[in-house]
């Protein structure tokens, strides 16, 4: 009986990349984390990482598939595939993330953005089976979107850049600037972990009865109400650093439903979910884009 593949899997974060290494369907043989510091150590380490935990597990990865922050390009006929092409992560614009990995480790690389993967794990694994439309969201530095629709993924080669879409200003959040480096008050900009972070600190000390969280669910649930509207999706889930506040996910599905106005019948509990896997929808998808291309 042939043995399951051993994929080395990457979800390139802008604060730590979560690596593992996955037995053929979802089996984390092992995980851990590397900071996400200049392109040049955060690869180094990874690599010497991967060479460590192979070695350790007695295991040679047959490819290398990251699921990475963007934009990145994602064409695999492009000359830049796998590289960063345009960031607000200082540093790391041009990085050539799959090409640099794949040369240390000596395997070939697939990669996607960090929700298509993400999405594309949680529809082979998670929340998303047994739909035919689905978007994938994540909260966390930045805010990206992964889309699913009419049997395969929204804008490849490219990839949408959601996060970056205008959205009406909460009453009692006039005066911020937004973080977004180039757009200010986009959704990132007002919305993100770095958003809220810079209005109101650590989102851990922040009480759940405090107006930044209603203020989260406002934005977060008209992005929801957005894609909803255009592409009548079957699922939404959103995941990231800031979803680790586990109340906030019901205070977007009842703003969701404020902003929708019973205007179709749709509820936001019943659309919008967390990942069923979690912390690792990321580090699985990079594994599911290279099965995907290995078969």
């Amino acid at each position: 009986m042939k043995s399951a593949p051993i994929i080395a899997a990457i979800d390139a974060g802008g604060t730590s990349f979560k690596c593992a290494l996955v037995r053929g369907d979802s089996e984390l043989v092992s995980t851990w984390r590397i900071p996400t510091t200049t392109p040049q150590e955060t690869l180094d380490l990874c690599a010497a990482a991967f060479q460590r935990e192979c070695q350790a597990h007695g295991v040679d990865p047959v490819a290398l598939g990251i699921a990475s922050f963007g934009p990145v390009d994602i064409d695999p006929v492009s000359a830049g595939y796998g590289t960063i092409t345009g960031t607000a992560k200082p540093g790391w614009q041009g990085a050539p993330i799959g090409p640099a990995l794949s040369e240390a480790l000596q395997i070939p690389f697939y990669l996607d953005t960090d929700v298509n993967a993400a999405l594309a794990a949680e529809r082979r694994w998670g929340a998303a089976q047994g739909v035919s439309s689905a978007a994938y969201m994540t909260v966390g530095t930045g805010i990206g979107v992964g889309l699913y629709l009419n049997g395969a993924l929204v804008g490849h080669p490219v990839h949408p850049e959601f996060g970056h879409i205008r959205v009406a200003r909460h009453g009692g959040d006039q005066s911020f600037a937004g973080t977004c480096a180039l757009h200010g008050d986009c959704l990132e900009g007002l919305a993100s972990a770095q958003a809220f972070e810079a209005r109101w600190g650590d989102p851990k000390g922040v009480p759940q009865d405090h107006v930044a969280w209603e203020m989260e669910a406002y934005y977060l649930a008209q992005a929801c109400s957005n894609l909803y509207l255009i592409t009548r999706l079957e699922r939404i889930m959103i995941g990231g650093g800031l979803l680790q506040a586990n109340h906030l996910l019901a205070k977007i599905q009842t703003q969701f439903d404020q902003l929708m106005g019973d205007y179709l019948p749709v509820q936001g509990a019943g659309l919008i979910t967390a990942p069923n896997l979690g912390e690792h929808a990321g580090v699985l998808g990079g594994a599911v884009t290279a099965l995907k291309a290995l078969s």
